[in-house]
């Protein structure tokens, strides 16, 4: 590789596919707690409490419920155009979009499907939004206060965290075998624990999104309020506390069943020479320092991914399976 890499500043937004633009405003907006940016009769653009620029979330209305991009903004417009040259090299799909001809509110833009077979957007231009840092008479639902990670689910770790590697990402934890075989890999750019986390599993698909709020206790009002509606379908697993980046979080699942994570509480990461921490598999503390059990259906169920044609992107099954790890907090394997 002669071309160097864009210089990622941190995860961005999402773009998802649902099929019910109604059902998906309900969840994210009004039991969520997201500020609607922009609205037509196809699209939503969503942004969090203390996000200053135009959205971190995009919902289209989608014949089928889907990952359309995840997206990294870049420090300079020339970070754009090495994302372009960057991988053309490696030989991916690139299409190169010009402000209106993508996401509303975005700039120029380049699209790729990485090399581990994933829709994603590199931009550095987007427009600005007021400040709602403290209009606390607007904050409602779970008070989301920003976009924190995508996770993601891929068959092959390695190739994820070599890939991710290559575009200046550092690795803050890792779930590793005895061997230290690769089950799962947290990876950032900006300060905190990840902007981007690989699952092992069947992939390419979207395992979760994370989205930050400041205080534990938004992430048990998260559950309340979706109990106190008679939804508490919505709620997959916990509340509870990672071992994994310490934090407190709630998984949901939104109509279409895409899966966000509420969470809060991780640490700093950017001091010169940061540490993996590394996990054994056979820590059952891993996946929630408590010891609650995981469920199936957060190992096994993720949402599938497009390519830059709209079209649904072809699975590969995973090498390495952690949930078939017998230990007693999965209740699996």
């Amino acid at each position: 590789m002669n071309t160097p890499a864009p210089d990622v500043v941190r995860s961005a937004y999402a773009q998802l596919a649902v099929t019910d633009l109604g059902a998906a405003r309900w969840f994210w907006v009004d039991m969520l707690g997201f500020h609607v940016q922009y609205e037509d009769t196809n699209s939503l653009c969503l942004r969090g409490t203390d996000e200053l620029t135009h959205h971190s979330l995009v919902l289209r209305k989608g014949r089928i419920a889907a990952l359309d991009h995840i997206s990294y903004r870049v420090r300079t417009p020339e970070d754009v155009d090495k994302a372009e040259r960057y991988f053309n090299e490696l030989g991916c799909p690139v299409r190169r979009l010009k402000r209106g001809e993508g996401t509303h509110g975005v700039g120029d833009a380049v699209r790729v499907v990485d090399p581990l077979g994933f829709p994603v957007e590199f931009f550095h231009d987007i427009d600005r939004a007021e400040r709602l840092i403290q209009r606390y008479d607007l904050h409602r639902g779970a008070e989301v206060a920003r976009l924190d990670h995508f996770n993601i689910c891929t068959p092959d770790i390695p190739a994820a965290y070599a890939h991710y590697k290559s575009l200046g990402f550092g690795c803050s934890e890792t779930i590793e075998g005895d061997e230290h075989e690769l089950y799962a890999a947290w990876m950032y750019r900006k300060q905190t624990v990840h902007d981007v986390a690989f699952t092992g599993g069947a992939g390419p698909r979207l395992h979760h999104l994370g989205l930050a709020t400041h205080e534990s206790h938004q992430v048990l009002r998260t559950a309340d309020l979706f109990g106190a509606v008679r939804k508490e379908h919505h709620i997959e697993r916990g509340p509870g506390r990672h071992g994994v980046s310490n934090a407190f979080y709630v998984y949901l699942r939104d109509p279409d069943g895409h899966r966000v994570e509420i969470y809060t509480s991780d640490y700093y990461t950017g001091d010169p020479g940061h540490e993996t921490y590394r996990w054994n598999v056979h820590d059952d503390r891993r996946r929630d320092f408590w010891g609650n059990a995981v469920i199936e259906s957060w190992y096994k169920e993720a949402a599938p991914v497009l390519d830059l044609g709209g079209n649904v992107q072809p699975v590969t099954e995973n090498r390495l399976d952690e949930s078939a790890v017998r230990i007693g907090a999965d209740g699996l394997g």
